[in-house]
């Protein structure tokens, strides 16, 4: 029970409030549980015709006995002046008030429940989705898509329905066993220690099943986040699949998958619905032992207590089971909840290296240049970049080229801090960048992708993006830069028009211009545009080309780019070849070096 208390103290204390609420009203209904039981007594004492008249009361108090007493004195006067037949109508208007109270505090108990409940779950739910957006990219190269979106909502949904369902059971059902036993153990002490010598039998024979539960339910939550893996993977590459013909391949990949999930739920079902015969059995068994014991020693005037009094001590023995076979039907739903929680702390407790430092350099304007000092970087054991030097100054076009692999984004990516150093340092107007907070770095700077990333917002909303208060002129100002203004006022209801998934809804070259237009929008003084017109067509490259020209012009822009056609007006061409700056200089410079670019230029020239 770990994992619950751990939960417990994360999640509870905002709502500590009505957790004392609900436990406070479980108490009462609990109280008064007991006392509609009490009465009964009484009832039995008349209807067996055991119960001696009591003909004076004694002084109030909170004494069982006194309590007892009192009530049999003035139920004997009851039945003296109207007869047994007006008392027990009496008493069973008692019952009824007692059950009344009983149900109505159990019922605010489990309206105090609810905001708890489902505020624990809400707060799950948001502390998941903030850690995603906060951790690395590098997190997510090693983790996959499908099995991250199981756990925010597969995983939540289980620690909803098998720990939250499962809170008030854990909070009710052992203040009504307490209760019951401290009268239990009032009415003969002897009995109830028999009771409770019998209780760990039952116990241990119910906690043999439910200790499988967390590592089997573990086993379908990883199962099920390979199915969504594979389901993400299929509708990605459904384009892939039916050019290749490869629809029964992946359909006896998912069915593979799916048969293995069947077989492992199989097993925790048949194992989860063991629990309830097995508690309900456990605890018939050990009522009949009580019987058996109990009426043993009142048949031989041995027990201490008269038959009426028996009774409803079994009474309260009975009211004892129902709730332990709740706790124990409780603990089982727990353990399948706590296997998902473990699967979403696997989250939560990932340590995020990117983090701002503890006195951070305030910084809000770019002034002179980036600086790569003695940088080298790999993701794992492989080194990308190897001890880049270089400067990039401000107001100046640099452009990075070279083959794919050399290491051209991975450079760019470290100046945002997407990725953090371990060798060298990257400064900004001769500031660590990992000496400034996170905000201030990436509000320095805007990026254009070579895939754009678009929401399914409307046009306002996805040019806005990381804009606030973005008045509406200035939106339509930075799609007319962007050459976006005039097919987003095509649509019939212009910038308020959706999208659609990831811009599905439009051409490359639009979903590209809307993206530079977002950029235009937030002005930064950096700009890094990461092969922004190698996807395009010829017509469309000629207009996202003009909207990145207005969007560089003055302004310090690092061009990556596989077309040298586009950055033949650079200030500065760094040519990259397996992680090592090897040439750099103007388009001409470079040419008349007759070196890696001459090359590079020569095979797109034919």
């Amino acid at each position: 029970m770990k994992g619950l208390l751990t939960l417990l103290r994360r999640f509870i204390p905002p709502y500590k409030g009505w957790a004392i609420s609900n436990i406070f009203f479980n108490l009462f209904g609990a109280i008064f549980g007991a006392f509609s039981f009490l009465a009964l007594s009484p009832v039995l004492g008349i209807l067996f015709g055991t119960q001696d008249m009591v003909s004076e009361p004694v002084p109030f108090s909170l004494n069982f006995d006194d309590i007892k007493h009192n009530l049999f004195y003035h139920m004997g006067n009851i039945i003296e002046d109207s007869g047994p037949l007006k008392a027990l109508y009496l008493i069973g208007g008692f019952m009824i008030v007692m059950v009344f109270l009983k149900v109505g505090f159990t019922y605010l108990a489990s309206f105090s429940m609810v905001p708890l409940r489902n505020g624990v779950v809400r707060d799950l739910r948001f502390s998941i989705y903030r850690k995603l957006v906060i951790l690395p990219l590098g997190y997510f190269s090693n983790e996959k898509k499908g099995d991250i979106m199981a756990r925010v909502t597969g995983d939540v949904t289980e620690v909803e329905t098998s720990i939250m369902n499962s809170l008030e059971m854990l909070f009710k059902n052992p203040l009504l066993i307490l209760v019951s036993l401290i009268v239990m153990v009032y009415m003969s002490w002897s009995l109830t220690l028999f009771v409770l010598l019998m209780l760990p039998v039952a116990a241990f024979v119910t906690g043999r099943i439910g200790r499988t539960l967390k590592k089997k339910s573990r086993k379908g939550q990883d199962k099920m986040g390979e199915l969504l893996s594979t389901i993400d993977e299929t509708l990605s590459g459904l384009s892939i699949v039916k050019a290749f013909n490869a629809e029964k391949r992946m359909e006896n990949r998912f069915s593979k998958e799916t048969q293995q999930y069947y077989k492992i739920m199989n097993r925790l079902m048949w194992r989860n619905y063991l629990a309830h015969p097995v508690s309900e059995f456990m605890g018939t068994v050990i009522i009949i032992v009580v019987l058996w014991y109990g009426g043993s020693l009142i048949l031989k005037n041995e027990g201490g207590m008269p038959p009426e009094d028996f009774m409803t001590y079994l009474v309260f023995f009975y009211s004892i089971i129902n709730p332990a076979k709740a706790f124990s039907t409780a603990f089982y739903s727990v353990q399948k909840g706590l296997a998902s929680l473990d699967r979403i702390d696997s989250i939560l407790e990932t340590e995020n290296p990117i983090t701002d430092p503890e006195n951070p350099v305030i910084k809000k304007t770019f002034d002179h240049d980036i600086e790569y000092k003695n940088v080298t970087f790999g993701y794992h054991d492989d080194r990308i970049l190897k001890n880049i030097n270089l400067k990039i100054p401000k107001g100046k076009m640099v452009a990075l080229v070279g083959k794919s692999g050399s290491g051209k984004t991975t450079f760019v990516k470290l100046i945002p801090r997407f990725w953090d150093l371990k060798h060298g340092e990257i400064l900004i107007d001769g500031v660590n960048i990992k000496d400034l907070k996170l905000s201030d770095l990436r509000s320095l700077m805007g990026y254009v992708s070579q895939e754009p990333v678009l929401f399914n917002d409307s046009f306002e909303n996805n040019i806005a993006f990381g804009v606030d208060h973005a008045e509406k002129d200035q939106i339509v100002e930075a799609a007319k830069i962007a050459h976006a203004h005039e097919f987003i006022s095509e649509n019939e209801n212009g910038y308020a028009t959706r999208i659609g998934d990831h811009g599905c809804k439009l051409s490359g070259g639009q979903k590209q211009r809307l993206s530079i237009a977002r950029a235009v929008l937030k002005n930064p003084p950096i700009m890094i545009l990461d092969e922004a017109t190698s996807s395009l067509d010829t017509e469309s490259e000629k207009l996202v080309q003009d909207a990145l020209t207005h969007l560089m012009k003055n302004r310090t822009s690092i061009v990556i780019a596989h077309r040298l056609s586009t950055i033949k007006n650079a200030d500065i061409i760094y040519v990259f070849k397996k992680g090592e700056v090897v040439e750099q200089g103007t388009h001409d410079q470079l040419l008349e070096l007759n070196g890696e670019y001459c090359r590079l230029h020569k095979m797109q020239s034919f």
